[in-house]
C-alpha cells in the first residue's frame, strides 16, 4: 500500500491540575533527568506564571501551561526508534508521580500533498470528502470547510481534524494539501497514585499502536488514489511553518 500521509508532527499532551509553569526550567528538566544534559536550547527560553516554553535544535518542545503540559517532537524523516518524547513523558510522570493528572493525549499531524492544481486538495475537501450542494454557494467568494470528527475507540476517544492547505517550497512556490490532526484521547482514573501512574504509562506506550491506527485510517479512508506523493524532506524549513506550536506571549 502507497503511505501518501507524510506525519510531520508527534506530541504527548497531559492534562494535569494546578501545575505551576515557571518552576518548570531547563535546569528542572535536567536535574530530573527527564532530558539529557547535552541538550541544546534552538532559543531563548520563555518563563512566565502562566507559561513555560523551551524549543530545543534537536526538534523537541516542551510547553508547560497551568492545566497541562506537552511535548512535541519534529519526527518527518526520523526512524521510530529515534523518537524521543515517550521516554521523556515517563520520565516526567515518574518525577512528579503526585500531579492530578486527569487525561493524557496522543497526538499527531501530518499532511497529504496533492498534485499541482491549486485548488486539488480544496476540491477534494469540500465535493468528496463532504457532499457538493447549494449550501456551498452562499456568499460572494468560495466556502472555506475543515472538518472535525470524533470516534469511540476501544479504549481511547479518536479526534481526526481535516483542513487544505498550500504546502510552500522554495522558489516562492506552492502545492496543495490536506492537513490532518489525529488526536487519542485517554482519561486517567484510579483510586491511588499508583493506578493512575500504570494507566498514564499504559497510554504513552500505547503510542506506536495509536499511530499504526492514525496511518492506516488516513492512507485508507481518506487519502484519494488519484493524489501524488511529493517528496519534501529537503523543504522541512518552509513547510515547517504550517504546523509550529503557538508562541508564548
Amino acid at each position: 500500500m502507497s503511505q501518501l500521509l507524510k506525519i510531520r508532527e508527534f506530541a504527548i499532551l497531559l492534562a494535569v491540575k494546578n501545575i505551576k509553569p515557571n518552576i518548570h526550567t531547563l535546569e528542572f528538566f535536567k536535574y530530573t533527568n527527564t532530558i539529557s544534559n547535552d541538550w541544546e536550547l534552538a532559543r531563548q527560553p520563555i518563563y512566565k506564571n502562566n507559561v513555560s516554553q523551551l524549543i530545543f535544535t534537536n526538534g523537541v518542545s516542551i510547553v508547560v501551561e497551568t492545566n497541562r503540559v506537552m511535548f512535541l517532537e519534529i519526527v518527518e524523516d526520523k526512524a521510530v526508534s529515534d523518537i524521543t518524547i515517550p521516554d521523556i513523558a515517563r520520565k516526567y510522570v515518574d518525577t512528579l508521580s503526585n500531579a492530578e493528572y486527569e487525561g493524557i493525549g496522543i497526538n499527531y499531524r501530518g499532511y497529504v500533498p496533492f498534485n499541482q492544481e491549486q485548488d486539488s486538495a480544496y476540491k477534494y475537501l469540500t465535493q468528496t470528502l463532504l457532499s457538493k450542494g447549494t449550501w456551498q454557494e452562499i456568499g460572494n467568494a468560495p466556502m472555506r470547510a475543515s472538518l472535525n470528527l470524533s470516534y469511540q475507540m476501544e479504549n481511547c476517544q479518536l479526534l481526526l481534524g481535516v483542513t487544505d492547505t498550500a504546502l510552500q517550497l522554495p522558489e516562492k512556490t506552492s502545492i496543495p494539501a490536506l492537513i490532518f490532526s489525529g488526536s487519542f484521547s485517554y482519561e486517567i482514573t484510579g483510586e491511588n497514585v499508583s493506578e493512575r501512574k500504570k494507566n498514564l504509562h499504559q497510554a504513552i506506550d500505547n503510542w506506536q499502536v495509536d499511530l499504526n491506527v492514525y496511518q492506516e485510517t488516513i492512507n485508507t479512508k481518506f487519502v484519494p488514489s488519484t493524489s501524488t506523493s511529493t517528496s519534501t524532506s529537503e523543504n522541512t524549513t518552509e513547510i515547517s511553518d504550517l504546523f509550529v506550536i503557538g508562541a508564548a506571549t
